[in-house]
Formats: structure tokens, sequence, C-alpha cells
């Protein structure tokens, strides 16, 4: 496979394109579709997450949580087919394109979506740089929920229609869980040589019991988003659709829960990023074609 393939880690771009998928089915549904303004949200969610990964490919290396022992996918950076400086090179890139589409989206709706963009680029920068990353520190789920749950829906949405609502937010906690579950389940193949690595995620933290918990939850915690939005709405009840994740994700938390091996859980991993996607699109149809 081709090196920059392997850099960009396409397993991971649906934790990027669920959300603003959700947000603009929302602001669709709700009359608010903007087109340029959804398009640039797309792409500045698209490259802070190719940013923020080869930027992890590359400190993680220099860190050393990423060593011939590790049981994910290859790192370029580790495997030597990129040079490091070139990876980095390639992350300041990824992140100045989207600081770019933000800058559309800034003139758009104003100094709120600044906050955000320059919040989303420096963590992704700081998940593995500098002396106390974020993801070394265990903090990493708390920002993957919130920053691909209601911050990138609820963004994607005001962006659109200039106006937000308890609804939207409520509905980013669906694509929130999941991409968490996917992290969970990397932190889990990882755990060992993060353990070595001085990396303190969750799953070194609190074991790998936690790990599987932590998963399982949001899972679980995914398939109930639906029925928790429509509370608020008392309306576009064909989201509950989406909530039949609870039920295709059952092979995976098996997986999870009984493999041990790097290409096991590799699987789970991309699955549960397929079911992301799965959930999204769900959850969008619902929203636009069922309301009253």
């Amino acid at each position: 496979m081709n090196p920059w393939i392997l850099a960009i880690r396409p397993k991971t771009l649906p934790a990027a394109i669920a959300p603003v998928a959700i947000g603009t089915a929302m602001a669709y549904g709700d009359g608010l579709f903007h087109g340029p303004s959804a398009l640039m949200a797309l792409s500045a969610a698209l490259c802070i997450q190719i940013g923020t990964n080869l930027a992890n490919d590359y400190f993680d290396f220099k860190k050393g949580a990423d060593t011939a022992e590790r049981k994910g996918p290859v790192r370029v950076t580790q495997a030597g087919l990129i040079k490091p400086s070139t990876v980095l090179m390639a992350a300041i890139i990824f992140f100045a394109l989207a600081a770019l589409s933000s800058g559309y989206l800034i003139e758009r709706a104003g100094p709120c979506i600044l906050v955000i963009a320059i919040a989303s680029i420096v963590s992704g920068i700081l998940y593995t740089a500098g002396p106390k990353p974020l993801g070394y520190l265990g903090l990493g789920d708390i920002f993957v929920l919130i920053f691909f749950g209601p911050i990138a829906v609820g963004g994607t949405y005001y962006v659109q229609g200039l106006e937000v609502n308890w609804a939207v937010l409520a509905a980013g906690l669906g694509p929130g869980f999941l991409s968490t579950a996917i992290l969970a389940v990397n932190n889990l193949r990882d755990i060992d040589t993060d353990r070595r690595a001085g990396k303190l995620t969750l799953a070194v933290r609190f074991g790998r019991s936690f790990a599987m918990a932590e998963y399982l939850f949001c899972i679980m915690a995914a398939a109930l988003t639906p029925f928790a939005v429509f509370l608020i709405t008392d309306d576009h009840d064909g989201i509950a659709a989406a909530s039949l994740v609870g039920f295709l994700a059952i092979p995976c938390v098996k997986a999870a829960f009984t493999h041990l091996d790097g290409a096991g859980l590799n699987k789970v991993l991309g699955q549960t990023g397929r079911l992301l996607l799965i959930y999204s699109a769900l959850f969008s149809l619902g929203w636009i074609l069922c309301s009253r």
C-alpha cells in the first residue's frame, strides 16, 4: 500500500465525515442548508483529522510510543517508509489547509467559529505533541467525544443556519460516542506498548476490562442518542433507525471482548468506523425524510 495512504489512516476518517454529514442533514431538514459552508466544514474536518494522524505518526515515533513491537497498522515514520521531517511537514500543510477552509466559515459565521477552529487545530497538535500531550494523559477520550461530537455537529449546523439548538448538540453525542469507541479499541490494542512508553491512556490507567467496558458503553450510548434527540424535538421519529447500530455492533463487541491480537482488534477498529458511517447515514435520512 502507498505509504501516504497508510499515514493518512483512512479507517479513522469516518470520525471526521460523520458529524459533518449529520449537522448538514439537520440543517437541510430545518430549511437552513448552505452548500458552500457544508463543503468547507467537511474540508476543514478532514484536514484536521489527517493533520492529527500525521502529527501522531511523527510525535509517537519521537516519544518512543511507536516501536517494532506495536500491534497496530504500520506507522510510516517508525517503519522508515517516509522521513520524519517529511511527515511533520505534511501535518503542517494539512493543518494550514484546515485553517484556510475555516477562514471562509469564520467570515460567514463569526468569532465563535474562529474559537472552534483554533481549539480543534491546537487539540489535534497537542494530542501527541508537547511536554504533556493530551493522549499521554488519558484525556484523549473526552476530547474526541466533544470535538467529534457536539462541537463538530453543532459547528456544521451553525455555519449553515447561523443558529444552533439543543437538539443539534444532543445529536452530536451519537458520532462523538462512536468516535470514542474507535479510540477505545485503538487504546485496547496498544495497551502494552503504550504502558512501556509511558503513554497513560485510560486503557493503561485502568486496564483491559475498563477499555472493553468503555467500548460497550460508547456503543450503547450512541444507540440511545436518537431517542434523547426525539425527546427534545418530539419530531423526526425516523432517526430511531440509527439505533440499529446497537444490534449491528454485537459482533464487534464480542470481538473486542475476546481478541487480544492486533489483527483482530484492527478489524474491530475498521468495523466500528463503518458503523459510524452507517449511523450517520441512518440518522441523516431519518431527520430529512421523517418530519411532521
